[in-house]
């Protein structure tokens, strides 16, 4: 049998995984999913979007922060955030394109 040999290098499957953990939620999903059509959206914009509290959504957009998937824009007592990781796009695709009978 011929040697099998993983065309991801380790460094990408780390990157991967460290991007796939960091949004594994469907609230942080759905963020992802809103930021990917619009430049930027607010924390209460988003909190109506997904229909989450603003606690929770505001965890959640700290999480992706300061894991480098998202970026903030302060403007007075507003919070706008947008995508920092463009890439994470070609996920959602994937995700949407999945037809998994589980």
């Amino acid at each position: 049998m011929e040697t099998l040999r993983s065309t991801l290098s380790p460094e990408k499957l780390e990157k991967a995984a460290y991007i796939l953990k960091t949004i594994a939620h469907p609230i942080r999903l759905s963020i992802v999913d809103y930021l990917s059509k619009v430049t930027e959206l607010s924390v209460n914009q988003l909190c109506d979007l997904v229909q989450a509290e603003q606690s929770l959504v505001s965890h959640h957009l700290q999480n992706m922060r300061l894991k480098g998937i998202l970026k903030v824009r302060k403007e007075g007592v507003s919070c706008y955030y947008s995508l920092k990781e463009k890439n994470i796009i070609s996920i959602l695709h994937c995700v949407e394109q999945c037809d998994c009978t589980m």
